[in-house]
Parts: structure tokens; sequence; C-alpha cells
């Protein structure tokens, strides 16, 4: 069986998945704090996709947590291959939806000059980098099942 950074069952897995968790859930906070963040679509996407990465995150870390305390491995083809899409879909649906919201924060902020005066931009483009950088974990964990996989 492979070791690779970040595999299931392992320190730097559990780690992964609880930075993905941490950045997600920090997202929605931000965002939910915000005056005005139902004002746009992408916002109320930012935080449903940001929710469900949390879940996703949650429950493999709290997976993870067990097996390091069982001392069970988690690299089995079954679950190598649910680890892989449930990854891929929430790193597609994070990916869109922090994107969206960056778009709608450049447009609210540059074009229509919406910040200060009726909206929190900041705390916008904060909210925003937090979903990137929970992707980003996220993109690492989804990479490492995927070459995970190929060697089970």
């Amino acid at each position: 069986m492979k070791v690779f950074f970040g595999s299931p069952g392992r320190i730097s897995g559990l780690l992964l998945r609880i930075g993905q968790c941490s950045f997600a859930a920090a997202s929605i906070g931000v965002m939910v704090s915000s005056h005005g963040f139902y004002s746009s679509t992408a916002f109320c996407y930012l935080i449903a996709s940001m929710g469900l990465e949390f879940l996703w995150s949650f429950g493999l870390a709290c997976l993870d947590f067990h097996a390091l305390r069982s001392k069970r491995s988690l690299q089995n083809p079954v679950l190598v291959s649910l680890f892989v899409v449930g990854d891929w879909v929430t790193a597609t649906l994070s990916l869109a939806g922090a994107c969206s919201s960056a778009g709608v924060v450049v447009l609210y902020s540059r074009d229509l000059d919406y910040c200060g005066k009726m909206l929190p931009c900041t705390r916008f483009q904060i909210g925003v980098a937090f979903a990137f950088i929970s992707w980003f974990l996220l993109a690492v964990s989804s990479l490492v099942m995927f070459w995970l996989l190929g060697a089970v």
C-alpha cells in the first residue's frame, strides 16, 4: 500500500480535513455575519457549497480520527473510490462558489462602487479568501485520493 501525504487514516490526512473544515466554517461565519450577503445569489451559493464542504470534511476528519485511534487502514479500493468521488464533487462545487463570489465582489467593489456605502465588501473578500483556502486544501486531498486510487 502506498503512503502519501494526506492519505486517509494518517495524521496528515486528518490535518488536511481539519484545515478544510476550519476554513469552510470561517468562510460561512464571515459571510453570514456580513450585512447584505443575501443580496447576491453567488454569496448564498458560496454559503451552501461551503456548508457541504464543511460536512464532508468534518465527516472524513471523524473517520480519520477513528482510524487513527483504532489503528485501522482506510485504504481499500471501495473506500478510496468513494473518497475520490466525494472530494472531486465537493471540490468542483466549492471552486464554483468561490469563483462566482469573487466575481461578484469585484463587480461590487470596482465597477458598481457599492463598497462602504451599502455593503461591507472587505468582509466579503475575507469570506471568499477563506473559501479559496478551503478549496485549495480540498484540491490537495482530492489529488492525493486520486493517486491512491491508482495505487490501490
